[in-house]
């Protein structure tokens, strides 16, 4: 009998599967990405006047697909100042809170096998813009006005898709951030800065 119940409901399990596999195909133009948890994390400069220092990262995108190889995407997010350690200008600072930005970007993401599956690997690349914000917490730092840069990024990530119009979503970018000689010393005035940012969460597509 416990055979026969086990044989049953793995036959059911198998269907289920193909079925969900079956809706998954082609599901939606449109995705909606909400990442509620991520990172962005700058090395230091190369001559070390700017130091290392890493945020709390929150977003969202919109990618519009044009096949199931290629789409467009545009991305807005938020790096979080949060409290850590570091040294700047020959200070040792602990406890420091860094400084929060605001980051926008449109993208292409290519799909290298297609989008019909349940796993979608993807590679992503784009342009956009960075603005460092001025917080009392950060004025010890010098960053007493906001500042804006140009960025570039590329990277990629997978989609998860669980049902026909919902899944996850893992991402990584490299994130360059040209300089600008209006900046405060701390980041982005000497040179090119170069950061880490990695995203979490769920996908929602129509």
């Amino acid at each position: 009998m416990k055979r026969i119940l086990f044989t049953v409901a793995l036959a059911a399990l198998v269907g289920v599967t193909t079925a969900s596999a079956q809706e998954r195909a082609g599901a939606g133009r449109v995705e909606l990405g909400m990442f509620p948890g991520g990172g962005m994390f700058f090395n230091s400069s190369s001559s070390e006047a700017e130091p290392n220092f890493g945020n709390y990262a929150v977003g969202g995108g919109l990618t519009f697909k044009v096949n199931r190889w290629i789409g467009f995407e545009g991305e807005l997010g938020r790096a979080v100042g949060v409290k850590q350690s570091f040294t700047f200008d020959g200070a040792a600072y602990t406890r420091q809170t860094s400084p929060h930005m605001l980051a926008y970007s449109g993208n292409v993401v290519v799909n290298p096998f297609g989008n019909e599956g349940a796993l979608v690997p993807y590679a992503a690349t784009g342009v956009g813009g960075l603005r460092l914000l001025k917080t009392d917490q950060v004025a010890v730092l010098g960053v007493t006005q906001p500042t804006n840069f140009l960025t570039g990024n590329v990277g990629g990530g997978l989609k998860w898709f669980a049902g026909n119009h919902w899944g996850a979503r893992a991402d990584y970018r490299l994130i360059a951030v040209d300089k600008n000689v209006n900046a405060p010393e701390f980041f982005g005035r000497r040179e090119i800065r170069y950061g880490h940012r990695v995203y979490g969460g769920i996908l929602l597509t129509y």
